[in-house]
């Protein structure tokens, strides 16, 4: 079976043309540049075809669905209060160490537990690492 694929192996001739059709890189046509070095005009940041008055009312970009249009921007009382909490700044787990647990608000103890959990498993990996 072997001799066989080996045989009909050997009938197939391969010309220098065809090898060299396989082997060469060839890169995608694109647009050629002009000029030399430094960024031109074709490099410059393109104006926004959407006006101001649009821009301030609808969330640009955040459409997801196919055939859906970008949300509208609503009054800061029609959002859930939760959004707002999102940027408070947190505390870090030094300020937490050095702040009495039984007096801290559960939030704030939930996260101590949580990021001393996740600063001990770091130290034991550490150690484990250097043994």
């Amino acid at each position: 079976m072997a001799m066989n694929c080996i045989k009909s192996l050997r009938g197939i001739v391969i010309t220098k043309e065809a090898v060299g059709m396989v082997d060469r890189r060839t890169f995608s046509a694109g647009a050629k540049k002009k000029g030399g070095k430094g960024g031109g005009a074709a490099d410059a940041p393109k104006a926004s075809s959407l006006g101001k008055e649009v821009k301030s009312t609808t969330t640009v970009g955040a459409n997801i669905l196919k055939d859906g249009t970008d949300p509208k921007v609503l009054e800061d009382s029609e959002y859930p209060i939760w959004l707002w909490r999102l940027l408070d700044k947190r505390p870090a787990l030094s300020e937490l160490r050095r702040k009495n647990t039984e007096t801290l608000p559960y939030e704030d103890l939930k996260r101590f537990v949580k990021l001393d959990n996740r600063a001990r498993i770091r130290e034991n990996n550490f150690s484990k690492a250097k043994n």
